[in-house]
């Protein structure tokens, strides 16, 4: 709970106002008692219309301050949980931008999700609870005990019984309920998982026709969660009667012993001292269950805590360096030195020993066979992984010296899955520069080949993509996420993969219009089509993350087998010759 109450400290005003708030609530509540046994006592016997209009009156003038004070401690108390979580919420968010691809699947999307809405929101609901429950009850139960004594000593002895045996079977009822309520998170986490991968893979399971499959998966997961979740409520809910029966029995008693004492020694206390010790008795008790309500209520929102500040203390792989360094005039020169890179848990490295450079105006293709390391290379430029061994450098500094910010404005970025934002397509395609003017955008989308589509939907650029761009095609994807590298002009362009959704026809137009943009950066693209990348000034072979080929498409076929044969499975031998 460290993170919580770091982020209450920000609200100091307002927790002293809930103090007050609180101890003005608890102060009316504990004053009505004694009014109500003097107007049992002396108004009402002696038939003083004066004395009963002044005592009423003090009543109601109680209730209202009460009142008053109770909505302004849940006013407060609101002000202060949402602000909590809110803040919680955008420093989780803040950090899982900054995460590396390592820790975000270390967490799982599915978690992550879940640590941002729900669990943040136990934290918002527990203190919302217990900001009010934490300062009312050890006052509530503190001045009631001193009050019972002061009107009878031997009346509140039942307090002796009864508090222990709430308390006893509060503990117990909590013993069951702590270790359900840490289970029943991870349960959340499963629902969600399952449901993402339902939502994202839709197409896929209509495709195939498994709809019940995945419904009853569903199910499962959904039975398992609600199974421990009736378990939670019918422990916490049994608690109520508990207490009723608790209560009654303590009332009871102490009318009990008063009546005894009036048969046996006279009535050494009157009516409405016995109203007045019954109601701070209820009240001690009630103090008591409120207070072990928080205890009951703490363990769920401390495991919640506890996973948010677990997502806040994680340290990026990925980190700012103190002192970033600065390029020195140079732009756009990429260098790969002795790169080597393996992932975190695998024992072999995904790509060895690396050396190549890329100068603005030329185009540096990457070619070879799935899995075969080619999306793991141009990964390390933008620093979504760091590199094992060796360096990566743009303009001769070695990008993990440069500030994050501005190594990726270098970068225009272009990943093998297309995505695109809810929003428009203006506002996608802007989103690789914010400061791109209208111009700009519908040149970007003019070299990516997307106006046509584009103008022919009836909004144009103001037409709405969906999340994830699921309302177009794989090619108009693909080639808005062309767009979206392109407005921003950058030193380096990196597609990966970015051309594998396009008819050939397209490709070439779309190939023509970026050599004309492209002129003065450095461009390197990874491909399957051989089509693709003919015309590179220079071809990167990979095989098993080992470099065994390098020159222009000519040179490798006459040199490298594995481009040979990857030329000559995609076109007719005599095209490869």
């Amino acid at each position: 709970m460290k993170c919580v109450i770091d982020e209450l400290a920000a609200y100091k005003k307002q927790l002293w106002l809930i103090v007050l708030t609180v101890f003005g609530t608890t102060m009316a509540s504990l004053g009505l008692p004694s009014l109500l046994s003097v107007l049992i006592d002396e108004a009402i016997p002696n038939k003083d219309p004066k004395q009963v209009i002044h005592i009423g009156g003090l009543m109601v003038v109680i209730v209202v301050i009460g009142l008053v004070c109770g909505l302004a401690t849940s006013y407060f108390s609101a002000i202060v949980s949402m602000g909590v979580g809110m803040r919680l919420r955008s420093k989780v968010f803040a950090k899982v931008q900054y995460l590396s691809q390592t820790e975000i699947d270390h967490f799982s999307a599915s978690s992550l999700i879940t640590r941002t809405n729900n669990d943040i929101s136990q934290v918002q609901n527990f203190l919302n609870q217990c900001l009010r429950i934490a300062v009312q009850a050890p006052i509530m139960a503190v001045c009631g005990v001193a009050l019972a004594l002061h009107y009878s000593p031997s009346l509140s002895k039942v307090l002796v019984i009864s508090i222990p045996i709430l308390t006893i079977v509060l503990l117990c009822i909590a013993k069951i309920a702590i270790p359900l309520s840490e289970k029943i998170q991870t349960k959340i986490d499963r629902i969600n998982l399952v449901m993402r991968e339902k939502l994202t893979g839709v197409r896929v399971i209509r495709a195939f026709g498994t709809i019940p499959f995945e419904s009853k998966k569903f199910d499962d997961i959904n039975s398992d969660y609600r199974k421990s979740n009736m378990k939670l409520q019918r422990t916490t809910n049994s608690l109520m009667p508990f207490i009723y029966v608790i209560i009654s029995l303590t009332m009871a008693i102490i009318l009990m012993m008063a009546v005894g004492q009036d048969v046996n020694m006279g009535m050494d206390y009157t009516l409405g001292e016995v109203m007045a010790i019954i109601q701070y008795i209820m009240q001690i008790m009630l103090a008591v269950v409120m207070l072990n309500m928080v205890f009951i209520m703490l363990p769920r929102a401390s495991t919640a805590a506890s996973r948010a500040k677990e997502v806040l203390d994680t340290e990026s792989m990925i980190e700012n360096p103190a002192q970033p360094k600065h390029s020195t005039g140079k732009k756009g020169y990429l260098t790969f030195k002795d790169v080597s890179f393996t992932y975190p848990g695998a024992s072999v490295p995904a790509i060895s020993h690396l050396s190549f450079e890329a100068k603005p105006g030329e185009t540096t293709a990457i070619i070879g066979g799935t899995g075969m390391g080619k999306s793991t290379i141009v990964n390390l430029i933008p620093r979504l992984y760091d590199v094992t061994e060796g360096q990566v450098l743009i303009d001769d500094v070695d990008v993990r010296d440069y500030d994050l910010e501005e190594l990726r404005r270098k970068i225009g970025f272009c990943p093998q899955k297309a995505v695109l934002f809810s929003g428009t397509i203006d506002s996608n395609i802007a989103f690789g520069d914010e400061n791109a003017n209208e111009d700009r955008i519908e040149e970007a989308a003019a070299i990516a080949q997307s106006t046509d589509f584009i103008l022919k939907k009836e909004e144009g650029f103001e037409s709405p993509i969906s999340q994830g761009g699921t309302n177009v095609s794989g090619g108009q994807r693909q080639r808005l996420a062309i767009a979206r590298a392109i407005v921003r002009k950058p030193e380096v362009y990196v597609f990966d993969d970015s051309f594998s959704a396009l008819d050939f026809k397209t490709d070439k137009a779309l190939r023509a219009a970026l050599a004309k943009e492209t002129n003065e950066a450095t461009v390197v693209i990874v491909a399957q089509r051989i089509s693709t990348i003919q015309e590179a000034d220079r071809i990167i072979v990979v095989d098993e993350g080992n470099i065994v080929g390098i020159g222009t498409h000519d040179e490798l076929l006459k040199s490298c087998a594995v481009y040979k044969e990857i030329a000559e499975s995609q076109m007719a031998k005599e095209d490869a010759a």
